[in-house]
């Protein structure tokens, strides 16, 4: 299989069959990201304990890349620190400017097929709306980043 064919299969399958696009009930960080170039319109919910993702969801519309991207991505940060998910948001961002090395590329398991994105500008915006969306919670809710919670500090 190459690698065209590996990239439109994972692609297909997040997708066709997302793990994460529903609702969620308990999250603690709530954010709505867009894309106007292309319309994607997705509300990313987290759910953060004690500085670790414990639960995410998607909800929203948008074009296959978009979604695909936004599931693989919570695939990827559920179960991980706040700070992991940040490294990983930077890794696909090196990977998407095609600036990653292999072992930065291995961090991403599925993600890494959108790597091809990089050639593609008009789908660059999609790619990285959830990530992006991701990122903007974190700095939004900056007063305590690594545990969401804003009466924290």
């Amino acid at each position: 299989m190459d690698t065209k064919e590996l990239y439109r299969e994972i692609l297909n399958e997040h997708n066709l069959n997302p793990s994460h696009k529903k609702d969620m009930n308990g999250a603690t960080l709530t954010l709505n990201g867009v894309n106007p170039s292309c319309g994607d319109n997705i509300t990313l919910n987290l759910k953060v304990e004690n500085g670790i993702i414990v639960d995410g969801s998607f909800t929203g519309s948008g074009c296959a890349v978009s979604q695909a991207s936004c599931d693989m991505m919570l695939d990827l940060v559920i179960g991980k620190s706040v700070e992991e998910a940040k490294s990983l948001d930077g890794i696909f961002m090196k990977m998407i400017r095609g600036e990653i090395s292999e072992e930065e590329m291995e961090a991403l398991d599925e993600a890494a097929s959108l790597q091809d994105i990089a050639r593609m500008p008009a789908r660059v915006k999609c790619a990285v709306l959830g990530w992006r969306t991701m990122r903007e919670m974190f700095e939004t809710n900056s007063k305590c980043a690594t545990c969401a919670n804003s009466n924290c500090h």
